[in-house]
């Protein structure tokens, strides 16, 4: 039994949620489900990033206090985990954790004693946005970047380098997919600059935490919000796999910025980055910020937790952006979904009540028609296993709809309604499909875990109870 740390990133809560989140989040749980099944002792967590400057603006303009507008806005991600049915342990806030400020205050002492912080004196361009300085116009956010001139404390990243270089060739730091390494190996062959870890009280508006021993200063944000990971799993899972799932946009943060700050203070790496693409909606960037974003929390009131994790799961690319609608969302679940598993559940469920009177027959061990639907079977866990290691969710999923796929297809080769007059062979078939929708629950569980439990309670038993639809025949689009 291994143990395994899965952690998101965690989101700035100057807006609600929206499907990108819900993305990352669902990814997540996947791999921690996945891993618990497997028999790993895991921790989960996700959590808000509250200390940052644009969500003191948000609040001006609302003309609230920040810690009202940011304990209602983060209450909106918590409301995530029960509508995406999450498994998390925990969730850090980081601006009312009591746990967060301690482990910030730690590694920057730690830090601090290895003579990699110093103040000086800069004028920059600031994306409030990435909250960090830019070259020029920033790529990922429409906003101007501000021009600022400040005294503040800065990280010696430059010291990391080469170290990190090395760590990352050889995946001591594993970054996956392996486009996202080239491109962090490619940043850090370009040199790297030291970088800002606070601001000044006044620009921050006096919210934030404040610099150990400096109180004009409050520490920036990605020195307070990265040691997340710290205040949750922190020093009680030592030796683990440490896997952080992120988006592209943040991957210089926490490929480069990240284990930089753990060399300095002496602390154990992450093992694995797994960087997932963006959504996009009718073609343009999702965003907090951009308005008309799809909600999470609106789709699956709307059409089910089902139908939204299945999408998250079996359309979204590994690699280039994917587009979401609410068309494609009801094709995928329908297709996978109510027509494939849910069909064969039913069909399955419904035969075994109306020839063997709820009865599951034994599995014969010799079923030639069967061989193709047993490779499948048999095949599933090793490529489930395969495909969450390299981050391939699709690749993942279709294992399973592939078992429901050789299972209808066996129904259709073998026609149990035309074997009533030969019992032996009838038996067989049966005891085949029931065998198939057990598969199905059990590899299904990690990415639908209440429809794999409505699965087992229809054929886990040895005998069947009366049929009830899986799945909805049809998911409608939102309007």
């Amino acid at each position: 039994m291994g143990r395994t740390v899965v952690t998101t990133s965690i989101p700035y809560v100057n807006g609600s949620p929206h499907i990108g989140h819900a993305l990352e989040l669902v990814q997540a749980d996947v791999l921690a489900r996945h891993r618990r099944q497997r028999g790993d002792e895991v921790w989960s967590q996700t959590g808000t990033d509250d200390n940052a400057l644009k969500n003191v603006r948000s609040a001006e303009a609302e003309g609230i206090p920040v810690a009202d507008y940011v304990a209602r806005m983060a209450d909106r991600f918590v409301a995530l985990n029960e509508a995406l049915d999450l498994s998390f342990d925990d969730f850090v806030r980081t601006s009312t954790d009591p746990r967060h400020r301690p482990a910030v205050e730690r590694l920057w002492r730690a830090c601090e004693r290895s003579g990699d912080l110093y103040r000086k004196s800069y004028t920059g361009l600031y994306c409030v946005g990435c909250e960090a300085f830019v070259d020029g116009d920033c790529a990922e956010h429409e906003e101007k970047p501000e021009l600022v001139s400040e005294d503040n404390w800065f990280f010696r990243l430059s010291r990391y380098r080469d170290r990190l270089a090395e760590l990352i060739e050889a995946d001591a730091v594993e970054i996956v997919p392996a486009t996202r390494k080239r491109e962090v190996l490619a940043f850090l062959a370009g040199g790297l600059d030291d970088f800002s870890v606070s601001r000044s009280v006044a620009r921050a508006r006096g919210w934030g935490i404040p610099v150990p021993g400096d109180p004009g200063q409050v520490i920036y944000v990605w020195f307070d919000a990265l040691v997340n990971y710290l205040t949750g799993a922190g020093d009680r899972w030592p030796d683990s796999e440490r896997v952080h799932v992120i988006g592209k946009g943040i991957i210089r943060f926490h490929a480069v910025y990240w284990p930089s700050m753990l060399l300095s203070a002496g602390l154990e790496l992450p093992s694995r980055l797994l960087v997932h693409e963006y959504l996009t909606a009718n073609g343009r960037k999702i965003g907090k910020s951009l308005g008309g974003t799809p909600d999470p929390l609106y789709i699956a009131t709307q059409v089910g937790v089902d139908a939204l994790r299945w999408w998250l799961l079996a359309d979204v690319a590994r690699t280039g952006d994917t587009d979401y609608s609410e068309d494609r969302l009801a094709a995928r679940f329908n297709e996978d979904l109510a027509n494939n598993l849910g069909n064969l559940v039913n069909r399955t469920v419904s035969m075994v009540r109306k020839y063997r009177d709820g009865v599951v027959p034994l599995v014969q061990e010799q079923n030639l028609p069967a061989e193709t639907l047993r490779r499948a079977r048999a095949e599933a866990a090793g490529t489930i296993d395969s495909a969450l290691r390299d981050f391939d969710f699709r690749r993942a999923v279709e294992a399973v709809t592939r078992v429901g796929d050789e299972a209808n297809r066996y129904v259709h080769a073998t026609k149990p309604w035309q074997l009533k007059e030969k019992p032996a062979e009838l038996d067989g078939v049966l005891a085949e499909l029931v065998a198939a929708c057990r598969d199905i629950a059990e590899h299904l569980t990690p990415f639908l875990p209440a429809a794999a439990r409505r699965i087992s309670e229809q054929c886990g038993g040895e005998i069947l109870p009366a049929p009830s639809p899986v799945f909805p025949r049809t998911v409608r689009p939102v309007p």
